[in-house]
């Protein structure tokens, strides 16, 4: 008999039990089989992946970087969200801060996220760069609240909405899912307003070594495209993960993150 695939996740909520204890229990059965095993951190995940303690690996675009830089190339990218193909930064400050785009920051303060968030740190600040605003050209603002999660919490993007709202920042760099989550939140209604937005990247994907032999990956790869909105206990499962449904990855998406982790000199290893 043929042994579950370990698939490993990073615990940044309570949420992610109820997620993979789901997710393995559609698996059941389908001939392929499948277990989680949670982490503390997506370092730990990528040694893990790296030493063939798990066999897929749910990564960041950050964590996705990091593998291929550690094996040289030797891996790829499984299956993706339908939401991971157009995320983006956002850049956000007070209504009426007359703010209106990159080159309105010369000389003003932005907050950043954590230092290991691709959306609220590391390709803001490629952005800037590419718009010439490197150096001192910008006061940046760092605010590392949840170190080894990749901004998965979200908290430092709240901290810099926070540092914004109490006038220590001019503007903060959020992902649009958080922009869109708060844009619902009735406590500020109004209070914050979005002058900049970057180009579309893509976050997360299952990762694999390409030791994984395809026979082994296809089948799950292909019974996890089967989950369906429409089914009612399967879309419980897409709304706690944040997607309608699972695509196959695309790597030009990360392009944008290779460049920004070359440029900024962000090691491989933690």
């Amino acid at each position: 008999m043929t042994r579950p695939l370990i698939v490993g996740a990073v615990a940044y909520t309570a949420n992610v039990v109820p997620i993979w204890e789901g997710i393995r229990d559609y698996f059941a059965g389908s001939g392929a089989e499948m277990d989680f095993v949670l982490f503390s951190n997506y370092g730990r995940q990528v040694d893990a992946l790296v030493g063939g303690t798990i066999d897929v690996a749910w990564n960041t675009n950050l964590a996705w970087v990091r593998t291929v830089m550690q094996t040289d190339g030797a891996c790829r990218a499984l299956a993706m969200r339908d939401t991971d193909l157009t995320f983006a930064t956002v850049l956000v400050a007070r209504k009426g801060a007359g703010l209106r785009g990159l080159d309105d920051l010369r000389g003003r303060r932005l907050a950043l996220g954590s230092r290991d968030s691709a959306q609220a740190a590391i390709l803001p600040v490629h952005f800037l760069r590419q718009a010439g605003l490197d150096g001192d050209a910008v006061d940046l603002t760092r605010i590392d609240s949840d170190l080894g999660k990749h901004g998965d919490t979200g908290r430092s993007e709240l901290d810099a909405i926070r540092a914004v709202l109490d006038e220590k920042a001019d503007a903060a760099a959020i992902g649009i899912t958080t922009w869109e989550a708060i844009g619902q939140d009735e406590l500020m209604p109004g209070a914050l307003e979005e002058f900049w937005r970057s180009p579309e990247y893509c976050h997360c994907n299952f990762t694999a070594l390409d030791g994984l032999p395809p026979d082994r990956s296809e089948p799950w790869v292909e019974h996890l495209l089967k989950m369906d909105w429409d089914v009612p206990e399967h879309r419980r499962i897409l709304e706690m993960e944040g997607l309608r449904r699972w695509v196959r990855p695309d790597l030009d998406g990360y392009a944008s993150l290779f460049d920004a982790v070359k440029d900024q000199g962000i090691p491989a290893h933690w």
